[in-house]
């Protein structure tokens, strides 16, 4: 017969206490971060705790504390490169400063958010950035909830209309206007931006979009029309492109029309790369047949042929900022106010000249 092995007993705050020679409430203060020690018994009892492999009790110091030292991230989509970058500048910060990250994805679905907000909630995260899914008020009472809580809030990219809460984001209008002038300038006047964004509808007015980059986005495109003298369509803005079929369909449709668009805005890499995928299956070349922007700076977008122009924005440092404002919230410190991270235009070489195309 085999025996079964032992397991051994983790050691526990009163085994440290006895090999540091303290009491069991010094032990538990120096262990916890909480109370008055002296450094003298700090430095046995840390030694004590090294030698004997302790742990700490996470659940049990955040009922004496009431921090978990664990900061909650709700990103919309985790595959879009964007949030990737994004949550490695909130993870650069948070480890520096001795936090762990609670990461979850909506999947851009409020019901989604919501129930990640309520389990992040459950497990006593000091605090929670997210992308919400919505911009109106009305429907955002779990994050009103978080600060209800007394639990910190920044918003990462997105705003909610009415709600007094810091949110970090990129001024997108004045970078807009100049991407569209430079398509204008190049001849271009069925211009159409491809955006994943969600709309129960086909869009219709600016206020569609809420407190969105693509809300400035579309904002800057129709200054730049209007600067003009040139009308701007509706149809010039597609939403709902989220997956390969839907972006298909959306090519389909923009095919189908009478005057098929001569530029393409992608509003995001993900969405760029599928757009980009459907025109080669069509055989269409850029800039020859059709010019291409792209939102979103990642460097395949400067290695493929033609390389992209596109519109870079600081995503790692919006990323370290939400960060480094939620810990400043939670431990109560002032900060200088928030600022507003600008984007840039870089031209490449896929920007050219209109070409009538045959559907």
């Amino acid at each position: 017969m085999t025996k079964q092995k032992v397991r051994s007993k983790a050691p526990t705050v009163a085994d440290v206490a006895r090999e540091a020679n303290v009491s069991k409430a010094q032990a538990a203060r120096a262990l916890g971060g909480y109370g008055a020690v002296s450094e003298e018994v700090q430095m046995r009892v840390n030694h004590a705790a090294a030698a004997l492999g302790y742990r700490p009790n996470e659940l049990a110091r955040s009922m004496n504390t009431g921090r978990s030292n664990t900061i909650g991230v709700i990103v919309g989509d985790i595959e879009n490169p964007h949030f990737g970058v994004a949550l490695r500048g909130m993870a650069d910060v948070t480890r520096q400063a001795g936090y762990q990250l609670l990461l979850s994805n909506s999947d851009e679905k409020w019901q989604a958010e919501q129930d990640a907000v309520r389990v992040m909630l459950e497990k006593q995260v000091d605090g929670i950035i997210v992308t919400p899914c919505c911009s109106e008020r009305e429907k955002n009472g779990h994050l009103m909830q978080v600060q209800a809580e007394g639990r910190a809030l920044k918003l990462f990219d997105r705003a909610v209309i009415g709600m007094d809460v810091e949110a970090i984001c990129c001024d997108f209008t004045a970078v807009a206007q100049q991407a569209t002038h430079q398509l204008i300038a190049a001849g271009h006047r069925e211009v159409v931006y491809v955006t994943s964004m969600t709309l129960e509808h086909d869009f219709q007015q600016l206020s569609d979009f809420g407190l969105t980059p693509v809300a400035r986005r579309v904002d800057g495109m129709m200054r730049a029309f209007a600067a003009a003298g040139h009308p701007f369509d509706p149809g010039m803005v597609q939403v709902n492109a989220g997956s390969d079929e839907q972006i298909q369909q959306i090519v389909a449709r923009l095919w189908q029309r009478p005057r098929p668009p001569t530029a393409l805005i992608a509003s995001d890499s993900v969405v760029a790369m599928s757009l980009l995928r459907e025109l080669t299956r069509r055989g269409l070349l850029i800039p020859e047949h059709l010019s291409f922007v792209m939102y979103d700076n990642f460097p395949w977008s400067e290695i493929i042929s033609p390389p992209l122009t596109v519109v870079a924005q600081p995503v790692y440092e919006m990323g370290r900022e939400a960060a480094r404002r939620l810990i400043a919230e939670i431990r109560g410190e002032m900060l200088e106010p928030l600022p507003m991270f600008s984007a840039e235009l870089i031209e490449r070489q896929s920007i050219g000249a209109p070409r009538r195309l045959s559907r």
